[in-house]
């Protein structure tokens, strides 16, 4: 925001005396206009979210986690089918779908539990990802672009629980110097950032075109730059999360379908995975973009 100034000996900063618009007004750029109505609409924000701001991290990690949750219980509930889909149309040896099914079931009940309870993040991190390449690989949709996109916004939710995770670690040893960790957490969050968008390049392209369509890609596309190099990014991450969560619901309403519908599972499967894409985005609500972002820079200088 420009600085304000005194009234100085040759009338800099004074009404001007024909009625014209004052220098001060000419001066700010279009860029000062935009960071003045995204600060105040940050600080609204802010004091609207104030009740759940503590809550905000852990809502972050549930919703970011979901999607897995869910998947197991898929799993579980739907056991003869999975077994029967790897079997007859993956070729995969009967044992070794037993064996795939239980360890994905395991990995990812476990791994969510430690994600929402804050322990041993970086194993649990490590594990989700591991899953996710797995089940891209064994169910063969390793090539399918759109779950490729969606997949690596859901990486970068969960890059974002790490780097949230070392963020807590500084805090709660301030005393001790810790510049790895920190370089750690910087690029993490930095990468976490990156991923994030995927969700909404796939968005971009698939699906048929509207004008309705139009106006939200753009809005998006403009929240996902924002967001990637870290400008007002509180701001355009509360966008995306309004965006999907409002696409969520009126696209992937997999509860307004019948028990037997052909798309029911694939419309809920959309609906967790933007669901933790949703998640990653609070968090970064939360912690910010990181050092390297221009909200940082602007800081500094």
């Amino acid at each position: 925001m420009a600085q304000m100034r005194g009234p100085g000996s040759y009338g800099i900063g004074q009404p001007n005396p024909f009625g014209g618009a004052s220098d001060d007004r000419q001066e700010a750029s279009p860029l000062d206009t935009i960071r003045e109505q995204t600060s105040k609409i940050e600080d609204l924000l802010d004091n609207l979210s104030e009740p759940i701001k503590p809550f905000l991290p852990a809502i972050g990690r549930f919703l970011i986690v979901v999607t897995f949750i869910e998947d197991a219980l898929r799993i579980l509930t739907q056991w003869s089918d999975q077994l029967l889909y790897l079997h007859d149309y993956r070729h995969i040896p009967s044992g070794i779908t037993h064996l795939f099914l239980i360890v994905n079931v395991i990995a990812m009940a476990t791994c969510s539990t430690l994600v929402i309870i804050r322990k041993h993040s970086e194993y649990a991190v490590g594990g989700l990802i591991g899953v996710v390449i797995t089940q891209a690989l064994g169910y063969g949709l390793i090539f399918d672009l759109n779950f490729f996109l969606r997949n690596l916004s859901v990486m970068g939710g969960l890059l974002m629980v790490l780097s949230d995770s070392w963020v807590r670690k500084t805090k709660a040893f301030a005393g001790l110097p810790q510049i790895e960790e920190k370089d750690r957490k910087m690029y993490f969050q930095l990468a976490g950032r990156v991923l994030l968008i995927f969700l909404f390049i796939g968005f971009v392209f698939s699906g048929q075109w509207s004008v309705w369509r139009i106006i939200v890609s753009l809005i998006g596309l403009v929240a996902c730059i924002m967001v990637v190099v870290g400008f007002k990014a509180k701001f355009s991450a509360t966008l995306l999360v309004v965006i999907l969560s409002i696409f969520n619901i009126l696209v992937n309403n997999f509860w307004t379908l019948h028990e037997h519908h052909p798309h029911k599972d694939f419309a809920k499967y959309d609906f967790f995975q933007i669901l933790s894409i949703v998640g990653g985005l609070l968090l970064l609500v939360n912690s910010g973009p990181g050092q390297f972002s221009i909200d940082e820079k602007k800081k500094v200088y």
